[in-house]
């Protein structure tokens, strides 16, 4: 609709308070779907800031308190929103699901979703890098999992401080199922780097 062009003539601070006023954070997910199918045909496109505040707005508090399989509703707007914008939702969303304590199942559940199915290149690489600079736990280990499934051509730095991670962390790993699949799909996906 042409009144979503007045997402592109807010400063952040009137963005927030918009998205208050609306109470998007807590908007039925119905809704969140319809609105989110609309973003991707503003034009011109929202700034990184903005998009940033969106996705904060539309989606950080449903992460967070996931307690079972997100809707297929939430699924929905989140690959709407991802279609155009998967790098502010990821430097947003990733970033709070890493820090957030416990064991998040479903969050890490989700993640994998998204970097499966949903995210662009470059925002899969930030995932990883997001993901090795926090402390490598079980947790992490299908989130990377989910990277290498995408058999993404990695740049050099990014490649060397995974296999780095891996070679530091793997004494606390020595009985990890899940972290020998690890370390073998970086060996059969990256064989020719890895040396």
């Amino acid at each position: 609709p042409p009144k979503l062009s007045i997402l592109n003539n807010c400063s952040p601070s009137q963005l927030e308070g918009l998205c208050s006023f609306l109470q998007l954070s807590t908007c039925p997910e119905p809704a969140l779907v319809r609105f989110c199918s609309w973003l991707p045909a503003l034009s011109p496109e929202l700034s990184y800031t903005s998009a940033a505040i969106l996705a904060q707005q539309l989606f950080l508090r449903r992460v967070l308190s996931l307690t079972q399989p997100p809707s297929r509703h939430l699924m929905a707007a989140l690959t709407s929103f991802c279609s155009k914008y998967s790098h502010p939702l990821c430097r947003v969303l990733v970033a709070a699901v890493l820090q957030e304590p416990g064991e998040g199942a479903e969050q890490t559940k989700l993640l994998c979703e998204l970097v499966e199915e949903c995210l662009e290149p470059h925002s899969v690489q930030l995932v990883l890098s997001h993901v090795l600079e926090v402390p490598l736990s079980e947790k992490l280990l299908p989130v990377l999992q989910a990277v290498l499934g995408r058999q993404e051509v990695l740049p050099p730095e990014l490649l060397d401080l995974l296999v780095l991670t891996l070679c530091q962390q793997a004494p606390a790993f020595a009985t990890s199922l899940s972290f020998a699949r690890l370390v073998t799909a970086v060996l059969t996906v990256y064989q020719s780097q890895v040396s």
